[in-house]
């Protein structure tokens, strides 16, 4: 079943639309959108963002997906919030929205996950050594 797409306008050039077929969760949609209109200059450090609560009407979100892309963006120093008055572009927006750490984390998952097959570590080893580094349980 297609689903029309909701998009949001919050400055000339700067359209963001959420897909929901889109196999892409709706908070990412929204931090590679807000990152692309950084890098393309149509967003500019200082710009305001419109408020959470605001956007997610707009886009027919719940208050957490956009909060959460919001907390994410603000990880990468992408947006910054300054506390009643609201979210902004970052200075450093353009240089910090070419950075993506969750690929970063991937590809050095990767890497060590490699590492330990080439040394002989079963699959399920690696995923039981992970989940206990997660949950910070003990060895074995």
């Amino acid at each position: 079943m297609y689903h029309a797409p909701n998009w949001y306008t919050w400055q000339p050039g700067v359209k963001i639309t959420i897909d929901i077929d889109d196999p892409a969760p709706p908070f990412a949609q929204l931090i590679a959108q807000v990152k692309a209109a950084v890098q393309s200059r149509r967003l500019r450090p200082g710009q305001p963002l419109p408020s959470i609560r605001q956007l997610a009407d707009d886009l027919g979100l719940n208050l957490k997906t956009v909060a959460k892309a919001y907390r994410l963006l603000e990880r990468d120093a992408v947006i910054q919030t300054r506390g009643y008055r609201g979210s902004f572009v970052h200075t450093d927006a353009a240089a910090n929205s070419r950075i993506d750490l969750s690929e970063r984390a991937h590809e050095r998952l990767q890497e060590t996950i490699a590492d330990l097959r080439a040394e002989g570590v079963t699959d399920s080893e690696i995923r039981n050594a992970f989940n206990r580094s997660m949950n910070g349980s003990p060895d074995k």
